[in-house]
């Protein structure tokens, strides 16, 4: 069996948000805008990076203070900001999957064609007392951007985050509207399962993170619900041990970065590759791939724009090519 993941480039371009979960470390009350020189610096530093994994608070152009420095730099709103970085990381080689939180239709078909794939977290399609304080969690307006992702056939992630208050059978519940969302739409390629980590200095640092045995479950419960072309990916800085939850039915270890660290969870360090090999022991084959999936590379539900980049990185099987690094 194969186990993938992907090289990334970690770009966090405002840590503005219209959002305050009560277990976010991310956001904050004095957000900084990336500058073009900056992306670009970390994009020049990513020699090994086939993605760019661009992450931002939700509606950060709702927040004070940034609506006008984007005006300062020459941008409309935050949307023509990100595509504007999307080209850039373009031009450097990478693929772009920009996970950019509640997105209307319009939004997500002006971005859908200079990225590989995009997502959203789902993170429960349940209402949480700790989503009191943000409305992009209303669980139906979530799942209304996947839904119109779906419609825009943009290859898409989402999946769940465990342990922020909710029951088991409000985890099974979220999962089932993933893989009701996929059987509409065909378009979610992987589904994270996600332990919540608490951050200091947040409504819930005292939290316990949900034990392995939990997440064991849910993995094996997802691999039951989720249709089988959905592959399940975990975290592999925030589940050390990893050979377990790939024989309970997960697949793939998303982003890892030699670059840039976990902007979310940055007390998480990334595993090396050879830490990776050793927990899986021989037992299973680890493979580069894409951001966008090899199931979508073949149907060419990639961005317009990186349609060539697509297509000079990925091998006849639709993994990235071997010895292909790009600029």
């Amino acid at each position: 069996m194969i186990v993938t993941f992907s090289w990334n480039v970690f770009i966090p371009l405002t840590t503005a948000c219209r959002n305050r979960c009560h277990y976010c470390g991310f956001r904050s009350d004095n957000p900084e805008l990336m500058g073009i020189s900056e992306v670009k610096e970390l994009l020049n530093k990513a020699k090994n990076a086939s993605e760019a994994l661009f992450t931002f608070g939700e509606k950060a152009d709702e927040v004070k203070g940034v609506r006008e420095r984007l005006k300062s730099m020459g941008f409309s709103d935050f949307v023509d900001y990100v595509v504007e970085m999307n080209r850039l990381a373009i031009s450097k080689s990478k693929l772009p999957h920009t996970n950019a939180g509640i997105l209307s239709y319009s939004e997500l078909k002006r971005l859908k064609p200079y990225n590989a794939s995009m997502g959203l977290m789902l993170e429960q399609a349940v209402e949480l007392d700790c989503h009191s304080e943000s409305p992009g969690k209303k669980p139906e307006v979530r799942i209304k951007t996947i839904k119109d992702a779906g419609k825009l056939k943009i290859p898409f992630t989402t999946g769940i985050l465990v342990g922020i208050g909710e029951s088991f059978y409000d985890d099974l519940y979220s999962l089932e509207v993933i893989a009701e969302l996929h059987k509409n739409y065909e378009h979610i390629q992987e589904c994270i399962i996600q332990n919540f980590k608490p951050k200091k200095g947040t409504p819930m640092e005292r939290m316990e993170s949900p034990s392995a045995d939990r997440m064991l479950k849910i993995v094996k419960e997802a691999r039951e619900i989720l249709p089988d072309d959905i592959t399940i990916q975990i975290p592999p800085n925030l589940v050390r041990d990893i050979l377990p939850f790939i024989k309970a039915g997960a697949g793939d270890l998303g982003g890892i970065s030699d670059t840039t660290i976990d902007y979310i969870n940055p007390e998480e360090p990334w595993p090396s590759i050879e830490e990776i090999e050793r927990c899986l022991n021989g037992a299973y084959v680890l493979r580069e791939r894409l951001p966008i999936y090899p199931r979508y590379i073949k149907m060419e539900w990639g961005g317009e724009e990186v349609s060539e980049l697509i297509s000079r990185m990925s091998d006849d099987e639709g993994y990235r090519k071997d010895g292909y690094r790009g600029s």
